[in-house]
């Protein structure tokens, strides 16, 4: 039995748009009931969100059985979290703060087995192999794997066409606040100069063959993005929402 085919791989390899969302509030109950919506991804943020290695087990387990594919975005680039949250099962990440395109084949190797990569060998023990269920889990792991790289600096920027041509990239997301901020413009990633950093990137991202990712929140901006190349894209986040629609049920009483 190999492993589970990862249908958000294959779909951002085919062009297709996929939409998803942020969880950031580290609950398995909002996992679950975002990952009921109908969107095309559901991101498990352990970056900014107070996750835990049990806690994103939760939220995949919620997200599974919700048939919605999960994304895990590590805190940062580092071999030994990247093995971890794959080990829980999870088979798309997102790496932060990637500058270069050696940081790039980095994170490609940690999350392949040898010879293409350095991903520890646990497999026989953990969720991704349904606990040595799925016996062809090692042999199959490889080809299942969607890793999403984040450009977020001005660095990043400049060694866009380096970055997105490293074997084992699936995708170059572009994370606006972060960028911004390193272009000297924080707070303010619809400054000029940023947003024509943003669209270079996603051009050359692009031509690249690779899946361009970027989040607004701005509903104004899906089609726009969809139309610039944008395959995948965060529309929102469970933090946002929530305290969006609390507001607006406090306007409501007045």
């Amino acid at each position: 039995m190999p492993a589970p085919k990862n249908l958000l791989k294959f779909a951002l390899a085919r062009g297709d748009v996929q939409h998803g969302l942020w969880l950031a509030l580290a609950s398995a109950s909002v996992a679950e009931l975002a990952g009921g919506a109908g969107l095309d991804w559901c991101l498990i943020d352990a970056e900014h969100g107070p996750n835990t290695l049990t806690t994103i087990q939760a939220q995949l387990q919620a997200l599974a059985a919700q048939n919605c594919p999960a994304v895990v975005r590590v805190p940062a680039g580092d071999e030994w979290i990247l093995k971890q949250v794959l080990d829980l099962g999870c088979q798309s990440v997102l790496v932060p703060l990637v500058h270069s395109a050696e940081e790039a084949r980095a994170a490609a190797s940690a999350v392949r087995y040898p010879p293409q990569g350095a991903r520890g060998m646990g497999a026989a023990l953990a969720r991704a192999s349904d606990y040595s269920r799925i016996t062809d889990y090692v042999a199959t792991a490889n080809d299942q794997i969607c890793l999403l790289v984040q450009a977020e600096s001005a660095a990043a920027i400049e060694a866009i066409d380096d970055i997105a041509a490293v074997d084992g990239v699936d995708g170059v997301f572009i994370g606006p606040a972060d960028l911004s901020a390193d272009m000297g413009y924080p707070g303010r990633p619809d400054a000029p100069e940023v947003e024509r950093a943003i669209d270079h990137a996603i051009t050359r991202i692009t031509a690249a063959g690779k899946a361009a990712g970027i989040i607004t929140f701005d509903p104004n901006r899906f089609a726009e993005y969809r139309e610039k190349g944008v395959t995948f894209l965060g529309v929102g986040g469970d933090a946002t929402i929530l305290s969006d629609a609390l507001a607006r049920l406090r306007t409501d009483l007045s």
